[in-house]
């Protein structure tokens, strides 16, 4: 059972680096058979929910695209919820006889999480925002933290210069891969134009508007009122005195 179950493993490798609020993943383009190298461009990377999430997928392809599909529907159903989406196919695929036979492994990402789905019902997200699977997995992963921990690369810099030393050292990943990746200049846009809603952080826009103009008004009428007897010098006296107006 090893032996047959071996080859669908080693056929791939996926890689994800989120930072600074931008999320990338690469995937490489070579499918393996046994010693045999069957494809060179084959596209492991998808998009979903209109763009906002990428998915790559490891594994046996058609188990891979039957639970890729079992995704899109969750991200439907649950308004483009990564995490809960997630969480919902892991407990499909983790208690469905079906699908619980089926041998691969999901990697998720948007610009807010990057995730690790498999069929024993684990939804992994990373401390340190890198995530790899396939077989060239521990090679892509240790490059591509060592590019975080040392540079200030973007993520889709990083995930590209780590797939290139993935494919150097296994034989079952290639160049020919595909990088995808969400920019975080989408998500800044987009909470600038909501910037009421509840999601939005009220507490540090605050201090911007309301602190700055209270010193300065607080500062001019000071000045207004040490000025009031140079300006008004000659009125002083009778408006100081309430004498006149008993008078």
């Amino acid at each position: 059972m090893t032996d047959s179950f071996t080859p669908r493993r080693r056929s791939t490798t996926i890689l994800g680096v989120r930072r600074n609020g931008e999320v990338a993943i690469a995937g490489d383009g070579q499918v393996t058979q046994g010693d045999m190298v069957l494809k060179q461009g084959a596209r492991k990377i998808r998009t979903m929910s209109e763009g906002t999430v990428l998915v790559g997928f490891a594994g046996a392809v058609a188990d891979a695209m039957t639970l890729l599909g079992k995704f899109e529907q969750q991200l439907k159903e649950w308004d483009g919820n990564l995490r809960r989406a997630s969480v919902e196919l892991a407990k499909e695929w983790r208690s469905d006889r079906y699908l619980r036979r089926l041998e691969a492994e999901i990697l998720v990402a948007d610009t807010e999480s990057l995730l690790l789905i498999s069929g024993t019902g684990d939804v992994i997200e990373p401390d340190d925002e890198v995530l790899s699977i396939g077989s060239g997995s521990p090679y892509a992963m240790a490059a591509a933290k060592a590019l975080m921990q040392s540079t200030e690369l973007p993520a889709r810099e990083i995930v590209e210069r780590a797939m290139t030393i993935a494919a150097d050292m296994c034989i079952y990943t290639n160049h020919e891969f595909m990088v995808v990746s969400i920019p975080a200049a989408v998500d800044a846009a987009t909470s600038e134009d909501q910037p009421d809603e509840p999601g939005t952080p009220i507490d540090q826009m605050a201090p911007g508007p309301v602190a700055g103009p209270q010193p300065d008004t607080a500062s001019g009428d000071d000045e207004d009122e040490d000025d009031e007897p140079g300006h008004d010098g000659p009125d002083s006296g009778p408006h100081d005195g309430p004498d006149g107006e008993e008078h």
